[in-house]
């Protein structure tokens, strides 16, 4: 759903997603159904910009209620909030500003969702006897971006593995959220993984999130990437990967690779949706148990088959 600006008096709530590019998003989907199940006369709208500074005054819409935030924005736009969530904090990525009334003062909190969705989709998919026997291996995070620090938080934080490996092609990103994470006390268990050769003497993990575009390598970094995750995934056992990237299909690169070594893939439309509604309890006060959660997997899971259909 996309609405005009100049259409918006016309709902009681308003609610964005800023970021580039995203018109390919299904969560304006997801949080429609919600509002239409709860009766909200509130819209959900993309707001698909380039540049930042569009996305700030959106925010001062009389009837603004919150946004989600992806990337490229996930960082940028935390200076720009009054307060940030202890997740928000510890992550240093926020997907979610909420309002909260303080004093007589409107407020804007940041805060992540990612890394509920990311544990639920988990959690709520994963085969019981390879999330058993993943927690006696290391779990690896590829990428190192915004959703990349939140699969870490997950995986730490709430999934407890003690030993994560962080595979990524740019080697400054993986420095920066080495250092973010050492200021949040979450460095302890994180080992940067930049060779094969490293890879190859390295136990394999159990646990995969996989957080970067599905696009073709471009450059020898982008390559080796490609094949450290080749390698930890052809090691001796199998376990479970999730795959943020479902755009434009879910049957990505990593996904197939992963398929072929008898992995159990988790598609990121899983992780989208528990995020996505745990934002909803932020903006509309209600509890999960209230909201449409099985129209809305069937929704997105319709939406998924239609674009296989026409690749």
């Amino acid at each position: 759903m996309s609405l005009c600006y100049d259409k918006t008096a016309d709902f009681d709530r308003i609610l964005y997603l800023f970021g580039y590019p995203i018109k390919h998003s299904l969560s304006p989907l997801l949080h429609q159904l919600v509002y239409a199940a709860l009766n909200l006369n509130w819209a959900y709208t993309i707001n698909e910009q380039k540049e930042l500074g569009p996305c700030l005054q959106a925010m001062q819409h009389p009837n603004f209620h919150g946004a989600a935030v992806t990337m490229p924005y996930k960082v940028t736009i935390i200076p720009y909030l009054d307060r940030l969530t202890p997740e928000g904090c510890s992550i240093g990525a926020i997907n979610t500003i909420f309002i909260r009334e303080e004093n007589g003062q409107r407020l804007t909190y940041g805060t992540n969702t990612d890394c509920v969705g990311i544990r639920e989709a988990i959690l709520q998919n994963a085969r019981p006897e390879l999330l058993a026997a993943a927690h006696g291996r290391p779990a690896m995070v590829i990428g190192g971006g915004g959703t990349s620090r939140a699969a870490l938080f997950a995986l730490k934080e709430f999934l407890g593995f003690d030993t994560i490996y962080i595979v990524n092609r740019c080697k400054s990103e993986v420095e920066i959220m080495m250092r973010e994470c050492t200021a949040s006390g979450l460095d302890s268990c994180l080992i940067h993984v930049p060779t094969e050769a490293q890879a190859k003497v390295l136990p394999g993990p159990g646990l995969v999130v996989s957080a970067i575009p599905d696009l073709p390598p471009t450059d020898e970094n982008e390559r080796s990437v490609h094949k450290i995750v080749e390698m930890m995934l052809q090691k001796s056992d199998t376990g479970v990967l999730l795959e943020m990237c479902y755009h434009p299909s879910p049957n990505t690169a990593i996904y197939n690779s992963a398929v072929r070594a008898a992995w159990q893939v988790i598609p990121g439309t899983e992780a989208m949706i528990w995020q996505g509604l745990e934002q909803d309890k932020y903006w509309t006060g209600r509890e999960i148990q209230d909201m449409p959660v099985l129209e809305v997997k069937n929704a997105i899971a319709a939406q998924l088959t239609k674009a296989r259909v026409h690749l």
